[in-house]
């Protein structure tokens, strides 16, 4: 019974990691006048590198102490994941600003889903699974990526010469697919640092906090890869001037607010995962991939991303999404078994 208690405290907790996440870019739709590198700059900054060392040291006791007894290798390790997060997380964001909210939160977090749950399981499988927890778990990541296509499919409309100055959208598509892979890369950051987590624990920080340790790490290069990028285009688009601007206030709270909901996330995430079992780290990446797609579908849908679409495009993306929740459900019965 309490194992179950607390599976189920887990997957709620990954649920609303993934309705923060999901809905992080929602407020660039209100910021029309700032250019992608604008609000990206100051996401970056919010979001990794400000929350993740404010919330290190609000939660993990000794914190230095925690670093400087970890090994150098397990350092190299979560920088090199990090690093390829952070290049996930740059091209998610020009993928996003491409293809739109919908679309491009289907592609990008349908095969990072699938390669963050796939992964763990063939390079750290859990003990004593079941080959019908495999089965269930590669035919659930299968149904993910049936939804992933049917989705691109149903984007085709979007294919039209666009005037702005942004990738057209195979290359946009292109964009969010390469996201997709490098963003699994978070997931394994997570998981092999474990290391930093386990030290942090006997340090006296409480189990479900100690991946705070972690975060901060991995953000490291996620903040130099994306704040970089972004600073660059402010100097060649000189687009900088716009953050003085009348009426960029508002802009600058909506994009603190971005990094805000964007970390609060991945903290719940981390929290969620350890609480739902040893599939955790594998199944509740899936779970919280899923729930992001389908809370930006609805947001998108919501702020009329599709109003133009045909109908067969829409039918289609109300397809792709039912395979993704299906691939949810299935996901979520994994762990189910795995507890049991």
């Amino acid at each position: 019974m309490c194992v179950q208690h607390s599976f189920l405290t887990g997957l709620a907790m990954v649920l609303a990691a993934g309705v923060l996440q999901g809905g992080f870019m929602f407020p660039s739709k209100w910021m029309k006048g700032w250019a992608w590198e604008n609000y990206w700059l100051i996401f970056a900054c919010v979001a990794y590198l400000i929350s993740p060392w404010l919330l290190a040291l609000a939660t993990v006791p000794q914190l230095a102490r925690v670093y400087a007894g970890t090994a150098f290798h397990t350092f190299a390790i979560i920088l090199a994941f990090g690093l390829a997060w952070g290049l996930g997380a740059l091209t998610f964001g020009l993928g996003i600003d491409a293809v739109g909210l919908a679309l491009g939160f289907a592609v990008v977090l349908g095969v990072s889903a699938s390669a963050g749950a796939l992964i763990p399981l063939i390079a750290r499988p859990p003990q004593h699974i079941t080959a019908a927890q495999i089965g269930l778990t590669i035919a659930a990541i299968a149904i993910m990526l049936a939804g992933v296509g049917v989705c691109s499919f149903a984007g085709r409309w979007k294919e039209s010469p666009q005037k702005h100055e942004r990738p057209s959208y195979a290359a946009g598509i292109a964009l969010c697919v390469g996201s997709g892979l490098l963003s699994s890369c978070g997931n394994l950051g997570f998981i092999f640092g474990s290391e930093v987590a386990s030290r942090a624990q006997s340090l006296g920080t409480q189990s479900y906090l100690a991946g705070n340790a972690v975060w901060t790490l991995l953000a490291i290069p996620l903040f130099l890869c994306n704040a970089g990028y972004s600073a660059i285009l402010l100097f060649r688009k000189r687009t900088a001037a716009r953050y003085a601007a009348p009426g960029s206030g508002r802009k600058w709270f909506l994009a603190f607010l971005m990094g805000a909901m964007w970390m609060a996330g991945m903290s719940l995430y981390g929290i969620g995962a350890r609480r739902m079992g040893n599939m955790g780290a594998s199944v509740g990446w899936g779970v919280l991939m899923s729930s992001m797609v389908l809370v930006a579908n609805i947001l998108g849908l919501a702020s009329g991303e599709w109003a133009a679409a045909p109908l067969p495009s829409r039918r289609s993306l109300i397809a792709g999404l039912a395979l993704l929740l299906v691939a949810i459900a299935a996901l979520g019965y994994t762990n189910v078994m795995a507890a049991g």
